[in-house]
């Protein structure tokens, strides 16, 4: 068994969204293997939001633990919730935002390489 050091990351207007966002990478590199470019457990403060961004070479998966978020898939907004799994493909584009007065939105990320 192997237990990872978590790198944790505070980004202010991440792809051009609003508010601070933390990322933490819950593995680094090595467990990565090239295959994955990133693992991790994402914290959005209300009315915190990530900007629409675009993948090229990898895909994302979201799958949400807790908070509601209006989601931008490819300039289709839907509102989401605990259970939710998003997939951006390699190409499309996407956003989140929380949408709570009072309770962080929180999921974990899987970007995938191509």
């Amino acid at each position: 068994m192997a237990i990872t050091r978590h790198e944790r990351i505070s980004a202010e207007n991440r792809f051009g969204g609003s508010g601070t966002i933390h990322i933490e990478k819950l593995l680094g590199p090595a467990e990565l293997d090239g295959k994955c470019a990133m693992y991790a457990r994402v914290t959005i403060p209300p009315h915190a939001s990530m900007g629409l961004h675009r993948h090229e070479g990898n895909t994302e998966t979201y799958h949400i633990l807790s908070g509601r978020a209006r989601y931008n898939d490819n300039g289709t907004e839907v509102e989401i919730g605990p259970g939710t799994t998003t997939f951006c493909g390699d190409g499309e584009a996407h956003a989140i935002e929380n949408i709570s007065d009072n309770e962080d939105l929180v999921f974990m990320a899987l970007v995938i390489n191509k």
